[in-house]
């Protein structure tokens, strides 16, 4: 089976199902072990921190960079030496693979 780093995000039609609790579980095996699903299991979360503002936002432009690469955009909060990540599928209303492709390609940086 193909690394969820090496894989490409793809469009969800409203509709879609989201992920179930158990397949979220499975896809997160693959990530670093600071990421968390939601109680709801509707979105991942990571907190990141960094020595000083100019490594946070070297971070933050490479996340941009690949949530831009992947059209699958997270809602982060940054400020001096963190910055939270936060991604869900907003078409489907929860958890989708593109959320755990993006996670891992951020845990590659």
């Amino acid at each position: 089976m193909t690394p969820l780093r090496d894989r490409k995000c793809r469009d969800y039609a409203p509709g879609t199902p989201a992920l179930d609790a158990e397949q979220a579980r499975k896809l997160l095996s693959g990530l670093d072990k600071g990421w968390r699903i939601t109680d709801d299991v509707k979105s991942l979360r990571r907190a990141f921190a960094f020595e000083d503002f100019h490594r946070t936002m070297a971070f933050v432009n490479a996340l941009a960079w690949i949530a831009h690469a992947e059209d699958h955009h997270p809602d982060f909060e940054v400020g001096y030496g963190y910055c939270r990540v936060v991604f869900s599928t907003h078409s489907i209303g929860g958890l989708s693979e593109n959320d755990f492709i993006c996670a891992a390609k951020i845990d590659a940086l």
